[in-house]
């Protein structure tokens, strides 16, 4: 059983979309693998971590880009959204390269934030792209 598993529940519809929460989900439980390890290798935990912080902000790119091409409502407050976990996400690679550990507490943040964000944020916008013939 895997930290988060992927469930039908978090598809939106969208395959690009989807594609990119789905490897975000795993690189979530590949983080997850690493740090249960009796010796997590910090080179290992890194490049993880880094990995999230890169694929999340081209991912924020990708649907912030569709927003703007269709003219999504909910632009700004989403993107406030993006804003605040890259902010977030960026500071726990700083404090992780200046030597401090990666625990549970940062796998329950990008689990709890991933669920919401997609479950609620992403959900509300999804029908919207759909409708502008977004597959």
């Amino acid at each position: 059983m895997s930290f988060m598993p992927w469930t039908d529940a978090l598809e939106m519809g969208i395959e690009t979309i989807d594609n990119q929460h789905r490897w975000l989900v795993d690189a979530t439980n590949r983080l997850y693998l690493e740090i249960t390890r009796a010796e997590p290798d910090r080179a290992v935990l890194g490049e993880i971590l880094e990995g999230l912080v890169d694929y999340t902000m081209n991912h924020f790119v990708l649907e912030e880009e569709l927003f703007q091409r269709f003219g999504y409502p909910e632009t700004v407050a989403h993107k406030a959204e993006h804003d605040a976990f890259t902010a977030t996400a960026m500071n726990l690679l700083m404090q992780f390269e200046s030597g401090e550990s990666v625990g549970p507490p940062v796998l329950d943040f990008l689990k709890e934030w991933l669920l919401h964000h997609i479950l609620k944020v992403d959900r509300a916008y999804a029908p919207f792209l759909k409708e502008a013939g977004v597959r």
